[in-house]
């Protein structure tokens, strides 16, 4: 059996080939894709063909219900995600199985042996239909931060944030003016509050604006260093385990 991952994080894309090709010796990894875009470019390429497409909800650059859309989808459709608010309608329309993530074993058996005996490719009607009054609301991220200054309360658009660290058991946010302000919250909640397109979490003490990086140094070990606009007074590296997922959203 033919197979095609539509997935865009990297890790996961990686973790959901081993397991298949670990209890599917019959399947076929033919290709793998992280976005709307390509999923409708690899579709459309001739001589492309998958028996099974492993899909992600939410993908870089919109929901995959855009791919169904814009191109004839003949394969059977595992859908994976973590909102089963989308999945749960999706089967319900059709031949569609779906994974809530962290994708186990026995539920990925459950929905290939489905796959198997379905006859039918998805009912592409019934599923946006399904779906269509069922999206999920599009998150609204921080657009400014309240910081104080001495005696002054200071309000800071994040277009203007270049990067946020932690440093001695304080955040500190740095402005592309190069003004560098103390942040109450966690850089738990600061990731969670900015928009991923714009900024990224290389490491667990520091988050960057896409606009702030001037270039990229490889280390020895798989890391990389981030030389940033304003200079850095530390060393901006990416984790080891964040790299693909780093490569990934520069090239978006």
């Amino acid at each position: 059996m033919n197979v095609l991952i539509v997935e865009d994080e990297i890790m996961a894309q990686k973790s959901l080939t081993r397991v298949l090709m670990q209890n599917f010796p019959d399947m076929n990894i033919v290709g793998s894709t992280t976005s709307v875009k390509s999923t409708v470019a690899w579709l459309n390429t001739p001589g492309n063909h998958a028996d099974i497409i492993f899909m992600d909800v939410e993908l870089s650059d919109g929901v995959c219900f855009e791919i169904f859309r814009q191109t004839e989808v003949k394969a059977k459709v595992i859908m994976t995600t973590a909102y089963d608010s989308y999945a749960l309608k999706a089967f319900e329309a059709g031949s569609i199985d779906y994974l809530l993530k962290p994708v186990d074993v026995t539920s990925l058996k459950r929905a290939v042996a489905r796959c198997r005996m379905s006859g039918g490719q998805v009912d592409v009607e019934a599923l946006l239909k399904a779906v269509g009054n069922n999206q999920e609301p599009k998150k609204e991220y921080k657009e400014r931060y309240i910081v104080r200054f001495n005696d002054r309360i200071v309000p800071l658009m994040t277009s203007n944030i270049a990067y946020i660290y932690s440093e001695d058991k304080n955040n500190y946010l740095v402005t592309f003016d190069e003004h560098k302000y103390i942040i109450d919250s966690s850089l738990d909640i600061i990731g969670e509050e900015l928009n991923p397109t714009d900024f990224f979490r290389v490491s667990r003490g520091c988050i960057v604006s896409m606009k702030a990086i001037s270039s990229i140094i490889k280390q020895p070990g798989g890391r990389l260093r981030i030389i940033a606009t304003p200079a850095t007074k530390f060393e901006m590296t990416v984790s080891r385990s964040r790299v693909d997922d780093f490569l990934v959203w520069l090239e978006r």
